[in-house]
């Protein structure tokens, strides 16, 4: 007789630890995350095309895009340059290895304008996936895409003047030559 009253003593003692747990272990409403949205600068004029040298430049879909928490105002990810760069050897006889490109933003009076702690010089990779300097022969041309840390002072009215694209390259004579070998067919 003992022995079960001491058996459901124990499953009312069970029962009840487990409603208890089941009760104080619901899950609490979780606060809900701010949302995060683009906030996108145009740059103008929206494309452009320069000339130095042998190599031509065009920059187009040019944009500088940082991600902000609605509601505070937080920044949660600086801001970043994105665009296109199409890079043509506009030489007739001249090859062009490209070796690296670095983009400098420029304020109202000509310097450089810093871009701040924690942020990465910016630089465009202008070698192919195999590591090898990317070659263009006359006339041909390369799209590189842009994706760079930008300024936060440039964000400001009139503050930045230009963006600038330092390219590094190697030119080289470009010749095409023939090779005529005088045969004969069968002692002819």
């Amino acid at each position: 007789m003992k022995t079960a009253a001491w058996m459901r003593a124990s499953v009312v003692v069970v029962g009840a630890a487990v409603v208890a747990m089941s009760l104080g272990c619901t899950p609490q409403a979780s606060a809900v995350a701010a949302a995060v949205n683009d906030k996108v600068y145009s740059v103008t004029p929206a494309s452009l095309k320069v000339n130095a040298g042998i190599v031509s430049g065009e920059a187009t879909e040019m944009q500088v895009i940082e991600r902000v928490e609605e509601g505070s105002g937080r920044v949660t990810s600086p801001a970043r340059l994105t665009g296109k760069l199409v890079l043509k050897n506009v030489s007739p006889d001249q090859t062009v290895q490209l070796l690296g490109a670095k983009i400098v933003y420029i304020d109202a009076q000509g310097k450089p304008i810093k871009l701040g702690v924690d942020r990465t010089e910016p630089t465009l990779k202008v070698a192919s996936s195999y590591g090898s300097p990317e070659r263009l022969n006359p006339g041909q041309d390369t799209t590189q895409i842009m994706d760079a840390d930008f300024p936060i002072e440039a964000l400001k009215a009139k503050k930045l003047k230009e963006i600038r694209v330092e390219l590094s390259y190697i030119p080289s004579p470009f010749k095409e030559e023939r090779l005529s070998f005088a045969v004969s067919i069968g002692g002819q």
